[in-house]
């Protein structure tokens, strides 16, 4: 990670930590960088948050003043911008969301015109200008960029969605929780153009209700909801929309893990599972891996983050991997998760199956998991303590093979998080706070 851009892109509270003038020169380097040769032509989309508005102008006035084209999609899913920068011709893509986060945060993230994220070096050469280190030229007279509205865009996406399938929806009753946010422009749309009947829930942004107590990090409404009516399957979306948590009619969670494990079998059956490999990350249940052996599938982890997934996919020749949070990768379709196309490919399951998502989940049994964030200074230094880590390394000791303890930095956030699987929530408590206590004292 550097200095500004983390896992996921450059990430902050709105005008404290993220300002509007590093927004500016986050897109005047875009800008000068993707038109030394020729005029630069970028992609910027958003989500319903307060800021974005903000981010967006300040990244296209910094961007068309560095001499290139932006053509502004306006509110849509990051999976959106990825998917347009792999059809069209774009010199780079920037998606203005932070995601999961509160309305109060935002972030910046970049991609690539091949759709993945922006490489480190490039990302190097943006902070190196973000601290005043290097001069670059305005353009000037005709070199100037123009911004042009490029709405279409989304529509783009939606019909590229839809071709991708060729069953209907007409018998099914669906539940969204659409976390007023990126998937308010698309979800609801798509499904009912397929033929099913929506209710929808969380589906009114006003800037600051994104993600509040809704959506694939707060699905209880939803749960309930699914409880009350005759509803085949309930879809929560994350404010940006590349992440997915199913329900099941009776508010069970149909978390990540077990997205991967009912599409993980689906396509081994099929004989579409190159490797016979799934890709997961560290933070996967281990009742999960568990599941995929028994099944005969491979399960190979990678540190957290959609990036080193896709990275592993790739090297590998992978077609399915993913995160527990519903950040799901179907590389046949897809550079990064995408929470409208993993709806449809659960759907496809169930449709080509004809088992409700219940039936599919059965096999995979999830151990209880608890995860803690701590607050920290220095996530380096807490990571490195001999105590932390002479506390950790005796706790998989006593739990002997039949769960686990995790510690690792937060990527966007200064925390530290603590996760225990065993096999009792009383036995995760005990062992979670044993570190976390750990962690304060020794930081206090």
């Amino acid at each position: 990670m550097g200095k500004y851009f983390g896992t996921d892109g450059v990430r902050g509270k709105a005008n404290e930590t993220l300002s509007a003038e590093q927004a500016f020169r986050i897109g005047r380097y875009l800008g000068y960088y993707y038109s030394r040769n020729q005029k630069g032509r970028i992609l910027i989309g958003k989500d319903t948050r307060l800021s974005s508005d903000m981010f967006e102008s300040a990244i296209a006035a910094g961007a068309t003043a560095g001499g290139a084209d932006v053509c502004l999609i306006g509110c849509c899913p990051t999976p959106c911008v990825a998917y347009l920068l792999t059809r069209e011709t774009f010199s780079c893509g920037v998606m203005i969301s932070a995601s999961h986060n509160p309305y109060h945060d935002n972030g910046i993230k970049i991609f690539s015109s091949e759709g993945v994220k922006l490489s480190a070096d490039i990302e190097a050469l943006i902070e190196n200008y973000m601290d005043g280190n290097e001069e670059i030229p305005y353009a000037q007279n005709d070199a100037i960029g123009r911004v042009i509205s490029y709405h279409e865009g989304l529509d783009h996406y939606l019909d590229w969605l839809q071709s991708l399938f060729d069953f209907r929806l007409d018998s099914m009753h669906l539940a969204l929780d659409l976390a007023n946010g990126s998937a308010t422009t698309t979800a609801r749309q798509l499904l009912e153009r397929m033929g099913a009947h929506c209710t929808v829930i969380h589906g009114n942004p006003d800037g600051v209700n994104i993600n509040t107590n809704c959506g694939s990090t707060h699905p209880q409404s939803l749960q309930e909801l699914m409880k009350t009516g005759s509803f085949d399957l309930g879809l929560a979306f994350d404010g940006d929309a590349d992440r997915l948590i199913a329900v099941a009619p009776d508010g069970r969670q149909i978390n990540g893990d077990y997205i991967l494990y009912i599409c993980g079998r689906y396509l081994k059956d099929l004989h579409r599972l190159p490797g016979n490999t799934v890709v997961s990350t560290v933070m996967a249940n281990l009742g999960f891996f568990k599941a995929m052996e028994k099944a005969g599938i491979r399960s190979e982890s990678t540190q957290v983050g959609d990036k080193y997934v896709y990275e592993c996919m790739v090297k590998n020749g992978y077609a399915l991997g993913g995160e527990q949070s519903g950040h799901i990768i179907f590389r046949e379709h897809a550079t990064t998760g995408d929470g409208l196309l993993t709806a449809l490919k659960l759907l496809e399951v169930m449709h080509r199956t004809g088992k409700g998502i219940l039936e599919l989940a059965e096999g995979l049994k999830i151990y209880p998991q608890l995860l803690v964030n701590v607050p920290v200074r220095d996530k380096q230094a807490a990571m490195e303590d001999p105590q932390v880590k002479a506390e950790v390394e005796q706790i998989n000791a006593e739990l002997q093979g039949n769960g686990r303890i995790l510690v690792r930095p937060s990527g966007t956030e200064p925390l530290v998080r603590v996760m225990v699987e065993a096999e009792t929530d009383e036995l995760c408590s005990r062992y979670v706070y044993r570190v976390v206590d750990l962690i304060q004292e020794r930081n206090q």
